[in-house]
C-alpha cells in the first residue's frame, strides 16, 4: 500500500493543470475538508473549523481568507479514525497498538456547511455551500468517500478602490461603489483513507461562469480549479508520528502550486512543522489539542519572490472545536 501512495504523490507532483482562483491554505493537513467535501462526516463527532489567513503583510492590496466550515457523520457507530483524527479512550492513538487493530468504518453518510470569504484588491469572492458525501468500506482497512457540495458564489467589486482612470470604465458601471453578482457554486471529491494514508482528488468552482458587471469589458470568468492531496503517516517510535504530505493545486491558465508539508505529532498533545511552496517560499506552523475538545494551530509564511522585498510574511490561524466528542469523558482536559 506505501508504494500506491508514494506513486500517488509523484502523480499529483506532475499532474498540470493550472489556476489561483481559490484562496490559498498552508495548514491544508489540519482541515482537508476546506478544500474536498467528501470529507463530510469523516470523524466521529461534529468538526467545527474557523481560520484567518493574513497574506504578504504590509502589501497594497494584500489578499485575506477568512472561513467556517462544520461537518458531522450521520449513522457512524463505531469508534475508528483516520490518519488525521483524535483520541481514543485508554489508547495511544499514534502509537503501534493503534495501527495493528484499525479496521475500516462502517458505511455512513456526512453532512457539512462551509463559507468562505476571500479579499484581494478590489474585489471580494464570498461562497456558501452545504455538502454531502457517503462513506463505504473497501477492504478490512480501507474507506472511499466520495461527496459533494453545492451553493453560492457572491464576487464583490469595489469602486472606490479603483483608481480614477478605472473609477469610470464601463465595464463595472458607475452606480454605486459595491457592485455584486452572485452565481452558482458547486464541488465534487473522492476521499481514500485508512489509519495510516490519504489520497484525494476534488474539483472546486466545477461551473464555468462569465462575471461582468455591466458588459463583458471587464473579462473576469470564475473557472474551475482541481486540488490534489496525498499523506502517509509514520511511526518514529510509540509516542511521535511524523506525517509528511502534498498539495497540487492547478486550473487552465495559470502556473500549478505544488505544496509539501510535513508535520511531527507528539501523541495526541502538540505538533509542529513545515512546508514549501514551490517557487513561492517557505512556511513553518505549530498547533497544539487542549482536552480533545479544542485545538489551535498557526503557520507564518516566507516568500521568495519579488513581493517578498515589500511583504512581512503571512499568518495563518486555524481554530477547531470538536463538539458532541464521543470520548470527552474519559480523556484529559489538561493536556500539559
Amino acid at each position: 500500500m506505501k508504494k500506491i501512495v508514494f506513486a500517488a504523490i509523484g502523480f499529483l507532483c506532475l499532474s498540470a493543470t493550472q489556476a489561483q482562483q481559490r484562496p490559498h491554505y498552508t495548514q491544508y493537513i489540519l482541515n482537508n475538508y476546506i478544500l474536498n467535501p467528501a470529507l463530510s462526516g469523516i470523524e466521529n463527532y461534529t468538526d467545527l473549523k474557523l481560520s484567518a489567513r493574513d497574506q504578504w503583510i504590509g502589501f497594497e492590496g494584500k489578499p485575506q481568507t477568512f472561513y467556517l466550515s462544520v461537518h458531522a457523520p450521520i449513522g457512524k457507530k463505531d469508534y475508528k479514525t483516520s490518519a488525521t483524527s483524535y483520541n481514543v479512550p485508554g489508547e495511544n492513538p499514534r502509537g503501534t497498538n493503534y495501527w495493528q487493530n484499525y479496521t475500516a468504518s462502517e458505511a455512513h453518510h456526512g453532512i457539512g456547511f462551509s463559507m468562505v470569504n476571500d479579499i484581494t484588491g478590489n474585489y471580494n469572492v464570498f461562497t456558501a455551500d452545504v455538502s454531502y458525501a457517503y462513506h463505504l468500506g473497501l477492504s478490512p482497512t480501507v474507506n472511499l468517500a466520495a461527496g459533494f457540495s453545492g451553493g453560492i458564489s457572491k464576487v464583490n467589486y469595489n469602486r472606490a478602490k479603483s483608481t480614477p482612470a478605472v473609477y469610470g470604465d464601463p465595464g463595472i458601471g458607475s452606480n454605486g461603489n459595491i457592485l455584486y453578482k452572485t452565481r452558482p457554486d458547486l464541488n465534487a471529491g473522492l476521499w481514500l483513507y485508512s489509519g495510516d494514508y490519504f489520497i484525494g482528488l476534488s474539483a472546486q468552482q466545477i461551473i464555468p461562469q462569465k462575471v461582468a458587471f455591466v458588459n463583458d469589458s471587464l473579462g473576469l470568468k470564475l473557472l474551475p480549479h482541481l486540488f490534489g492531496t496525498a499523506g502517509y503517516r509514520f511511526l518514529l517510535n510509540d509516542d511521535v508520528n511524523m506525517i509528511p504530505s502534498v498539495m497540487v493545486k492547478g486550473t487552465s491558465g495559470a502556473p500549478t502550486q505544488v505544496d509539501f508539508n510535513i508535520k511531527f505529532q507528539y501523541l495526541d498533545l502538540l505538533w509542529l512543522g513545515g512546508g514549501y511552496r514551490f517557487g513561492n517560499g517557505y512556511s513553518g506552523m505549530l498547533g497544539v489539542n487542549v482536552g480533545n475538545t479544542f485545538n489551535v494551530g498557526y503557520a507564518y509564511d516566507y516568500t521568495t519572490t519579488a513581493i517578498g522585498t515589500a511583504s512581512r510574511g503571512t499568518h495563518e490561524i486555524v481554530i477547531g472545536f470538536l463538539l458532541g466528542n464521543r470520548y470527552d469523558d474519559s480523556c484529559p482536559r489538561n493536556v500539559w
